[in-house]
């Protein structure tokens, strides 16, 4: 086998000690020459056979290491982690390069990667990453300008792209939510663009409720703020556009008010829902779903009456 120590480094002339060959032999290696200087020897490892240069303090003094058994390692951790081993990182020993599924180049540390392998911990691409920040902020009419410059990490600093231009620190979270407002022009959930919506719940029981309610992004409140139990079917009925979240507001009360009165009975106890749906109020049984459809196409149509 082609070695690394027979290749560059050229032999000394010097004997081997017998006590160098014992410490060896327990360490799994074996000494083939000594090379280089009156420092170093070249051993061959039991398990692979690579040869390469050690110092013999090292030998005498600790356990080698070797180099293609440990290469070896790392690639068999990385493909274990669905990853591509690229090369060891030469500015730091705990550090590699991989390549991710996605196709990005990624410098991670060696114990990182053990345990994605063994599934403790997950795999994030800084650029792929990006990318998905930078979507979402599109999605709210802003654009990502950077981390933040405050060194919250779940802040980012983003400009109103749709509006002002402003600049603004807000949490990533807020932004998936659509939960915030421009600091520069204003415009917040009483003035901004509203829905009225129905949704429809399936409880764990089979048993089926229909919630009315408003919001600014309907899909954000049912994603990120209503449901909770993640594996509970749910959907959106029905949206219709406000003009405003104030008035909004105003006429979802209205509606909330016929339905109560024409169907007392049909409103749920909180505690049947408690640890799934993340609200006190507004939930009905799914009787009621066509009425609180019907209420919403005579909003739509601008029927509504007192």
């Amino acid at each position: 086998m082609v070695t690394d120590a027979d290749e560059t480094a050229p032999p000394y002339a010097g004997p081997i000690a017998p006590q160098w060959q014992a410490a060896a032999k327990a360490k799994g290696f074996a000494i083939t020459g000594r090379i280089r200087d009156r420092y170093h020897l070249a051993l061959r490892c039991d398990v692979c056979g690579h040869v390469y240069e050690a110092r013999i303090y090292t030998l005498m003094s600790a356990q080698p290491q070797c180099p293609a058994c440990m290469i070896a390692r790392l690639n068999q951790d990385a493909t274990a982690a669905g990853l591509a081993h690229l090369g060891r990182d030469t500015d730091s020993r705990h550090y590699s390069h991989y390549r991710a599924p996605c196709g990005h180049s990624l410098r991670r540390q060696h114990e990182i990667v053990r345990r994605m392998a063994a599934g403790s911990t997950g795999l994030r691409c800084e650029t792929c990453h990006a990318a998905t920040e930078a979507s979402e902020a599109q999605a709210r009419g802003w654009e990502l300008i950077g981390p933040d410059p405050q060194g919250d990490p779940n802040y980012r600093l983003y400009a109103h792209a749709d509006g002002c231009g402003a600049t603004q620190r807000i949490a990533r979270a807020n932004m998936q939510s659509n939960r915030f407002g421009c600091a520069g022009c204003g415009e917040g959930w009483m003035a901004a663009q509203s829905f009225l919506y129905a949704m429809r719940f399936t409880l764990p029981i089979g048993q089926e409720l229909v919630k009315l309610g408003y919001s600014r992004d309907p899909d954000s409140r049912l994603l990120h703020q209503l449901q909770i139990d993640r594996d509970m079917p749910c959907e959106i009925l029905r949206r219709v556009p406000m003009p405003t979240g104030h008035h909004a507001i105003r006429v979802e009360k209205r509606l909330h008010a016929k339905l109560r009165a024409r169907h007392p009975h049909a409103v749920i106890d909180p505690l049947a829902y408690r640890g799934k749906i993340r609200v006190r109020s507004e939930i009905y049984d799914a009787a009621l779903t066509q009425e609180v459809l019907a209420l919403l196409d005579t909003v739509a149509s601008g029927s509504l009456d007192g």
